[in-house]
């Protein structure tokens, strides 16, 4: 059955860094606000595993993503949500009633734990920020 809540995407490349702490994020913020949105993430050429320093940054929030496993997400997909967030490493064009976001941030992948801390922050801050939004969105639509 076909679900009526809003789908948002978080997609990188190799979907094991920066989508995944969104994701991560997305779906404590639409718990901690009770929104009914769909969180789906994925990449255009997905790696074997979650990059383990950001597994370890998360941990630091509570948050396992140790057990997480990197994927391939199908355009299709992404043309149903209602926003797709690109960490920076995309030339995503999809159909033009998707809201296409391009955070341009960097690849947390090698880099030293404090700037992975940094990169964490940000994404953080920047979901709160959307789902701030939809939560104004589904307020004015209820």
């Amino acid at each position: 059955m076909e679900s009526d809540a809003p789908r948002v995407a978080f997609v990188c490349v190799q979907n094991a860094g920066r989508s995944q702490i969104s994701a991560a994020f997305a779906r404590r913020e639409a718990d901690r606000q009770d929104l009914d949105v769909e969180v789906v993430t994925g990449g255009t050429d997905s790696a074997d595993a979650v990059h383990p320093e950001v597994v370890e940054v998360m941990d630091e929030r509570g948050i396992d993503l140790s057990g997480r496993e990197p994927r391939e997400i199908p355009t299709d997909m992404l043309e149903s949500c209602r926003l797709v967030a690109t960490m920076g490493c995309s030339t995503l064009e999809l159909d033009a009633d998707t809201d296409v976001r391009d955070w341009a941030l960097p690849d947390p992948d090698g880099a030293d734990l404090d700037r992975v801390r940094e990169i964490r922050d940000e994404i953080e801050r920047r979901v709160r920020e959307v789902f701030d939004e939809l939560e104004r969105e589904a307020t004015v639509q209820g």
